[in-house]
């Protein structure tokens, strides 16, 4: 049995943290959950806490339906809180790090800017093998946007969403976690559908841009004020986003920053 971390960036009491925190103790593992105590959505892997007289604040939850998992909401950041996970200030460290379910596909290079990729890279660093899960409720609404840039996102009840899909695929590579090579990340995404209507998993490639992208929506004097649209450029041929909107679910290993071996610098210094 091994000791998982459940993080996230949408908070602690996102629908899709007790999810997967649920699929993590149904495989048998001893889990405990530690995600930000308000929504830290596009936090990178960046170090942040909010602190009073430099104590990081932390409070205990409870997981609905999961009285055995201990569950703290933590002011910090994603990345932070996996630090802490780390030094051991919820216990023993984890063995896995899973962070998610998130609301809203990772995918494409877009994921540099991913509070829950950025988690799950944080994780890697430290030698703990990691999964960053999605699931992805845009590209329904994009395969039948015609190209038109949509500035309200889908509004669906969150506790409604298909979790349980993206849970059940969590279960099935639970198993091969422990076998990444080091450093490296799998990187799901899953279509927020019954798992029935989910074509099948595909190992696929980073598209070179993400699912949506900021825009303008207004600007004057001293202000600007920016929209989320989603991006009108079809994805490549298997590339996650491609895959995605075509109604499977997406599976990329990936990596965080490292050397780039056979560089020459074009001048000795």
């Amino acid at each position: 049995m091994s000791r998982v971390l459940i993080t996230n960036d949408d908070g602690i009491a996102a629908p899709g943290l007790r999810a997967l925190a649920q699929a993590a103790v149904a495989a048998g593992h001893e889990v405990v959950a530690a995600a930000p105590a308000e929504e830290a959505s596009g936090a990178s892997a960046a170090l942040s806490a909010y602190t009073d007289d430099g104590r990081v604040m932390i409070g205990r939850h409870q997981l609905e339906g999961l009285p055995e998992v201990a569950a703290y909401g933590v002011a910090a950041s994603p990345s932070y809180i996996v630090v802490l996970a780390m030094i051991e200030a919820f216990g023993a460290p984890p063995d896995l790090v899973l962070s998610g379910i998130n609301r809203g596909a990772n995918a494409g290079r877009a994921v540099l800017h991913s509070g829950t990729v950025g988690a799950a890279f944080t994780a890697a660093a430290h030698g703990c093998p990691a999964m960053a899960v999605s699931l992805d409720v845009l590209s329904d609404l994009v395969a039948t946007a015609g190209g038109n840039a949509l500035t309200v996102l889908d509004e669906a009840d969150d506790a409604a969403r298909n979790w349980p899909t993206a849970a059940a695929l969590v279960r099935e590579l639970l198993p091969g976690l422990a076998d990444l090579p080091d450093g490296t990340v799998l990187n799901l995404n899953v279509p927020d559908r019954p798992p029935a209507e989910v074509l099948g998993l595909r190992q696929a490639t980073l598209a070179r841009f993400g699912q949506v992208q900021m825009g303008v929506a207004e600007s004057g004097e001293g202000f600007i004020r920016t929209a989320v649209e989603e991006n009108r450029t079809r994805a490549d041929e298997g590339t996650d986003l491609a895959w995605l909107t075509d109604g499977y679910a997406t599976l990329t290993a990936i990596r965080a920053v490292t050397e780039l071996d056979g560089y020459q610098a074009t001048r000795e210094w």
